[in-house]
């Protein structure tokens, strides 16, 4: 690990205008300071490490060479912004990232004039930046806009996209793709950095612009030849013909850890009058942090860790996650059935689909950060006779939606959809929140939703799934550990549309879908102690609604409250149309709906994030109370005191 230097630049370095008052032989100094500064900070919050390290070098170029915030710098992801917000005015609030109040872990807009877009979801930056550029241009005013994009967002078909479209920035865009995985280029080293250099100074561009108009004034065929001829030319020494061929100039590779060469690089890409450029620049991933180099994942992602030992801090044993819980059911299920595939979109460790690929390499499939892709492939697979479960965060999966309706649901596929990440997620905030889902799938023909209330649960609805070849069906599922409930052996087929009674009462009727039934079951004790039998269902399923038991728990009970963990316009929407269709609105029926507010919650705990949502037992109770209008202390409402 770096020693901190012996007179911190950091303390005199509070902006970016700051740190271009520094000489070009002070940049290494700050640049070790800065990674002091993100790995001391990150070890007492946890968030993502390995990233920002790989980054400290080119941030420091980046901020020292464009005129941020004029010049517009955007971060694709967010992952590697630490080092960025550190010397762009939130060195004093580092140490509360993604903490309640804090720092966001990601970039964002109201955060900071340096965060011009915000980030967290992959592959968006080019497309952002050309937005910068293009409205520049049409305004007339100056100021460049630089994407900063890793190799794995690369994979991304809305990157290629936007550069199918970025010619017309001209030389006000600069897209700068950070190699830190996937060796798209041949090895770093001196023979390269002269290229790079060579091919990004003004003596180079200009000979080739006058090289250029030489042979536009040969017969269209020599000319066409010419041009080939350079541009091969230049990407057999630097491996840029794919981006020459989307329009861009093609600088690299380029060693992203030296600072001083990355800023002669930059300094001339930023001065060239050539169009959009694009500059290939090679990183590793935890550079700089012995521990993190080490570690398989480059500690992508960690937990509040020593800072001098790189040991992170273990979180209490308790019951297996329910990432984990589907993986194993989904294993198993492949063991019986050798139809059942698995795919993931660039998440199989999140998703659990790594342990799967484990025991069936053949029949795991990582598209890469491709959602798109994912849902269509995943739909050609269950067309041929495949039964495949596409495992996706709840929030990714919204960048799939035309496919699921267009490629899955209209044509009643029997692709099965696992939605990790359902409900609130805690640090990593609103950009990662599973809050859509239910509205987005329950509204489509065709579709079965589920959602887990337990571990066990969880279990049966894969069995079900893997069975279910009627059309696409979908479990959504939350983040963390699941309640230590004992894993049901063999798994249950559930009837589709069938939910259950979890507890039985005459006055009060709690309809519960997923894992809020644990708080459904406190509120039902706390009700209970001041006289209101309570039932309470589990429903299981938001589509199809089990119509059956709704009906009869409305019509039997004084109040009914639905809860769930997902925006309105899911489960409980879905309840009162069917009440309402069926008539028992204008029966007087008290019938209320609880769900997530409308609006997006910033990081926090997440059990913090319900309490503030009014979805734990309190506001249960609160909820029944007002709707039987009762007070607290169980006196009814507007009523003459004696």
């Amino acid at each position: 690990m770096t020693e901190r230097p012996a007179t911190p630049l950091l303390d005199i370095v509070t902006t970016p205008e700051d740190l271009r008052r520094l000489r070009p032989d002070q940049l290494r100094q700050l640049a070790d300071e800065l990674r002091w500064e993100t790995i001391s900070a990150v070890a007492g919050t946890g968030g993502h490490l390995g990233a920002g390290l790989g980054v400290v070098e080119l941030t420091v170029a980046l901020h020292y060479v464009f005129d941020t915030p004029r010049d517009r710098l955007i971060w694709d992801v967010g992952h590697q912004a630490y080092p960025h917000k550190i010397i762009t005015g939130r060195r004093d609030r580092i140490g509360t990232l993604r903490q309640g109040g804090g720092l966001s872990g990601f970039t964002k807009r109201s955060e900071s004039e340096y965060d011009p877009f915000g980030a967290a979801h992959s592959s968006t930056s080019i497309s952002a930046a050309l937005g910068f550029a293009i409205a520049n241009k049409l305004a007339g005013a100056p100021g460049k806009a630089v994407a900063v994009i890793g190799d794995g967002a690369m994979s991304a078909g809305m990157a290629y996209e936007a550069m199918n479209n970025a010619e017309a920035a001209g030389n006000r865009l600069v897209v700068i793709l950070n190699d830190n995985d996937m060796s798209i280029a041949p090895p770093v080293g001196g023979l390269s950095h002269y290229l790079a250099r060579l091919v990004s100074s003004g003596k180079y561009l200009t000979v080739r612009h006058l090289a250029q108009r030489f042979a536009r004034k040969l017969p269209d065929s020599l000319h066409r030849m010419a041009r080939k001829i350079e541009e091969f030319a230049r990407g057999l020494a630097t491996g840029g013909t794919l981006f020459e061929e989307l329009g861009f100039y093609y600088v690299g590779p380029v060693d992203g850890h030296n600072v001083e060469q990355l800023v002669a690089i930059l300094e001339n890409v930023r001065d060239a009058a050539e169009g959009p450029m694009l500059v290939h620049v090679v990183t590793k991933k935890g550079k700089g942090y012995a521990p993190a180099e080490a570690a398989a994942d480059k500690y992508h992602g960690v937990q509040k860790f020593d800072v001098f030992s790189g040991v992170q801090a273990q979180s209490p044993a308790g019951p297996p996650s329910y990432t984990n819980v589907f993986a194993k059911a989904l294993i198993a299920e492949a063991e019986r059935d050798d139809k059942v595939v698995a795919i993931t979109a660039a998440m199989p460790s999140g998703t659990g689909l790594d342990k799967f690929a484990t025991r069936f390499p053949e029949r795991m499939f990582d598209v890469g950060i491709a959602e798109q892709h994912a849902v269509t492939f995943a739909a050609g697979l269950a067309a041929q006779g495949c039964r495949p479960f596409c495992a996706i965060y709840s929030t990714f999966l919204q960048r799939a939606y035309d496919q699921v309706v267009h490629d899955v649901a209209i044509q009643n596929l029997p692709v099965r959809f696992a939605i990790d990440r359902a409900g609130l997620v805690g640090a990593d905030g609103a950009t990662h929140a599973g809050s859509f889902d239910l509205a987005y799938l329950c509204t489509l023909p065709n579709f079965v939703v589920m959602a887990a209330a337990d571990e066990a649960e969880l279990v049966h609805m894969v069995h079900t799934m893997a069975l279910h070849d009627q059309g696409p069906i979908a479990v959504r599922y939350p983040r963390g550990n699941g309640t230590g409930v004992a894993l049901p052996d063999p798994p249950q087929q559930l009837e589709i549309g069938k939910g259950r009674i979890v507890r039985e009462g005459k006055k009060v009727a709690i309809l519960s879908l997923g894992t809020r039934l644990a708080e459904a079951e406190k509120a039902a004790e706390l009700l209970e102690s001041k006289g209101l039998s309570t039932t309470i269902a589990d429903l299981r399923f938001a589509k199809p609604l089990d119509e059956e038991l709704i009906r009869r728990l409305l019509t039997s009970h004084e109040v009914a409250v639905t809860v769930e963990e997902a925006a309105i316009g899911g489960f409980g929407a879905h309840v009162l149309t069917m009440a309402s269709d069926a008539g028992l609105i204008d029966a007087g029926l008290k019938l209320r709906t609880m769900r997530l507010p409308d609006s997006f919650q910033d990081h926090d705990k997440p059990e913090k994030q319900y309490e503030e949502a009014g979805l734990d037992a309190a506001a249960i109770v609160d909820t029944v109370l007002k709707a039987l209008r009762i007070n607290s202390v169980g006196v009814v409402e507007g009523a003459r005191a004696s």
